[in-house]
């Protein structure tokens, strides 16, 4: 078997994940039930409200695809970075899942350079209020800044209405603009 049965009863396929089997609600409750960095935070910290706050600071343009920068992981998990580095397989297939993704929601093909940099801004945002002190450098933190506000983690439930809120959000104003 290489499908999983999603929260809306979909039958989502790995092998073959098309844009038609991709629901925003299957994605917000599996980004508010996934916590980020393994789980190894102070408070359970989800994808969910990673993912809200992302499309915070990027310019409203592309606040949907910030908000879906990690959508992928509703259906393959949030996997640590150096750990993901040695699992060629999964990236392969979480670069199909994102794909599907991506067209279903009409974004562009690859991350945009905007929230690209935002993601690392909530990195290290994260590491400083969500994980243990830790004085050894990250190089993918080298010359980013955290925001000057502090991220209080909130409850999955909270983190999934907060996500589906801003989702209908901005969908509503591209569909007004339109």
């Amino acid at each position: 078997m290489s499908w999983i049965l999603t929260a809306s009863g979909r039958h989502f396929s790995y092998l073959d994940p098309r844009p038609d089997d991709i629901d925003i609600l299957d994605i917000a409750q599996g980004l508010a039930n996934e916590c980020r960095y393994a789980g190894h935070t102070r408070a359970f910290y989800s994808v969910a409200q990673h993912a809200w706050l992302t499309s915070q600071i990027v310019p409203r343009p592309l606040a949907l695809e910030a908000l879906l920068h990690d959508a992928s992981e509703a259906y393959c998990k949030d996997i640590p970075k150096p750990l993901k580095e040695l699992l060629p397989d999964y990236r392969e297939i979480e670069a199909r899942v994102d794909g599907a993704i991506r067209a279903r929601f009409n974004l562009p093909l690859r991350m945009s350079e905007d929230v690209h940099r935002a993601d690392l801004i909530l990195l290290a945002t994260e590491r400083r209020d969500l994980m243990r002190a830790d004085s050894t450098p990250w190089a993918i933190l080298a010359g980013v800044e955290a925001l000057p506000r502090k991220i209080v983690a909130v409850q999955p439930s909270r983190a999934q209405a907060m996500f589906i809120k801003r989702y209908v959000e901005l969908t509503m104003e591209s569909r007004r603009a339109a």
